[in-house]
């Protein structure tokens, strides 16, 4: 389609039709799309190209989890006929091979935008009135006006209010850490403190997980929750519960930790990995009329516009579910709207699936027994757990956990939750029964592949609850 070439009101042509800030995952994707229907396109990024998710999120995070699994999988191989000698771990090769990756990954970025003949302008934005943005370099300041805004600029890790916050470190320092932690604490009991646990633990740290609540992984299936942390202790975290700290005195490079429960520990590196905030912030969002929430993020109708009709937020920004997937859609509805046909269906949120990459992964989709419980009626509830074949001959004690929920009135299934190996590439096929609203019948009809771990999803017959 051709997009049409509105005027400013005041005579003044539009610089571009469609500026977006922050080059991060949704902020791309917005670009490369509206650029393919026809609009000028300006995106300003002050940092890295690829967002948190490029680097340091999704990406440098898997890359790690999978260093940390070859500890397990050198033990385990024994079991299998191998004899190897005594591996060792260099910390700074993975680092400086990670670093290789993701400039790697900045470069393909900015090629797609090249050839989508998007305008890249590198500096820190922020608006200037509903129409206007102000692009600042070290050197000087640019001016560009736009049709349309998207705000793109995704989250912040939180710092803790607690003793001892300014000798700890957040996620983002944790990938280039000098020298490595002999003796880890993470703070937290999200998936971020969870996977970083268990990626230190997996490379050779001493870790201890602290988390002030009675649960980790608030907001997810309970079970699968509780089966995941004593899988993480298996395997040598050190997970405290409603642990709460007390003071932090630093001897050197040690600190030295004392719990509310008058426990003491020693670290020498302290993560706080106790959630992340929208980064709203310096984007003259008050200035010009734009909403904010008290929690940071901005506020958006259906079609992720604001209260100002030509500025529009998506991703972690707007607060519904911060993962890179929901921002490529939540962009790809966004373009479709204001320069496509208007067609694309809304998202629906309660079908999005996740993964937490700790050891071992979780894989997610849906509602949790607690949600469906309270959301709707009778329930029946399928399960399984059990030793993993290859877990047979390695000498390893991880065991799987797979759960079903289902709507027992109408057969739906509510939720596919696992534990185990791989469950995030497990649990994506799932996701697609959950978003078409299969029902526990047509899983019982479909033929399981074996021997995998998969196949007990569509082998569970008889039902662990019911009501």
């Amino acid at each position: 389609m051709t997009v049409t070439r509105e005027g400013s009101g005041d005579g003044r042509a539009w610089d571009c039709d469609l500026f977006v800030i922050g080059a991060g995952s949704g902020g791309v994707r917005a670009c490369r799309m509206a650029a393919q229907l026809g609009a000028r396109v300006i995106l300003a990024e002050g940092s890295a190209l690829g967002g948190t998710c490029v680097n340091l999120g999704c990406i440098p995070k898997k890359l790690y989890s999978y260093a940390a699994h070859y500890h397990e999988a050198f033990e385990q191989s024994r079991g299998f006929g191998w004899k190897l000698d005594e591996p060792v771990f260099d910390w700074d090769t993975l680092k400086a091979r990670r670093a290789s990756e993701i400039a790697r990954l900045n470069g393909a970025y900015a090629e797609l935008l090249r050839a989508a003949n998007v305008q890249l302008v590198r500096g820190w934005a922020k608006l200037v009135d509903a129409h206007t943005v102000a692009v600042k370099t070290p050197t000087h300041e640019q001016r560009f006006s736009a049709r349309h805004i998207v705000l793109a600029t995704g989250g912040e890790p939180v710092r803790l209010d607690v003793p001892g916050s300014e000798w700890a470190l957040n996620s983002d320092a944790m990938f280039d850490l000098s020298p490595f932690p002999k003796r880890l604490v993470v703070v937290g009991g999200g998936y971020i403190a969870c996977e970083f646990a268990s990626i230190f633990n997996g490379l050779g740290s001493k870790v201890t997980l602290l988390h002030r609540g009675p649960q980790l992984l608030r907001g997810f299936d309970a079970e699968i929750a509780n089966f995941m942390m004593a899988e993480m202790r298996k395997k040598g975290v050190e997970v405290r519960l409603n642990a709460r700290i007390a003071a932090v005195e630093r001897r050197g490079e040690v600190q030295r930790l004392q719990l509310a429960d008058d426990s003491v520990l020693e670290a020498d590196t302290v993560l706080h990995a106790a959630g992340r905030r929208a980064r709203s912030r310096g984007l003259g969002l008050a200035e010009v009329g734009v909403r904010v929430n008290p929690d940071g993020t901005v506020p958006v109708d259906e079609r992720f516009g604001t209260n100002l009709p030509s500025v529009h937020a998506l991703g972690d920004l707007v607060g519904r579910k911060a993962l890179t997937p929901v921002a490529l859609a939540e962009a790809m509805l966004l373009i479709d709207h204001l320069f496509g046909d208007g067609k694309r269906p809304p998202i629906d949120y309660g079908a999005v699936p996740t993964a937490i990459f700790t050891h071992p992964n979780v894989g997610t989709v849906g509602m949790g027994e607690e949600q469906a419980r309270a959301t709707h009626g009778a329930l029946r509830i399928y399960r399984s757990e059990f030793k993993p074949l290859q877990h047979t001959l390695s000498g390893s004690t991880e065991r799987t956990l797979l759960k079903l929920v289902v709507d027992d009135a109408s057969d739906r299934l509510l939720g596919a939750h696992m534990v185990g190996a791989d469950a995030g590439e497990v649990l994506q096929g799932f996701a697609v029964a959950v978003q078409a609203g299969l029902t526990k019948a047509q899983l019982d009809r479909t033929v399981g592949i074996h021997p995998t771990v998969a196949e007990e999803f569509v082998t569970m017959r008889v039902a662990a609850s019911r009501g």
